[in-house]
């Protein structure tokens, strides 16, 4: 069975990635101070490695949305800060772009 097919999964929500993302841009816009390249393939490869060292947490539901924003300011966030923090540190010391 193809559930995509099946069911709408769009209401899927990986509360991880939209943070990783939240928190590279504030990296990012930084950059300049930072050293941190922004090109499209190093940008990829930080947010991927980030992601890769985190829980994923998804949710589906207007109540998940809640308990999501409070995980947001408490330990997880600094369990991002953390994983975004080592894929800065790794793709700047060996970059994609060559």
């Amino acid at each position: 069975m193809e559930l995509e097919k099946s069911y709408d999964l769009s209401i899927l929500v990986n509360d991880s990635k939209r943070l990783v993302l939240e928190e590279l841009g504030r990296r990012i816009e930084a950059s300049a101070e930072e050293g941190i390249c922004d090109c499209q393939d190093c940008v990829v490869d930080m947010a991927t490695l980030a992601l890769n060292s985190l829980k994923p947490r998804y949710h589906a539901s207007l109540l998940g949305t809640f308990y999501a924003q409070a995980a947001a300011e408490g330990d997880y966030a600094e369990e991002v800060h953390k994983a975004v923090d080592e894929a800065i540190r790794k793709v700047k010391a060996n970059p994609s772009h060559a």
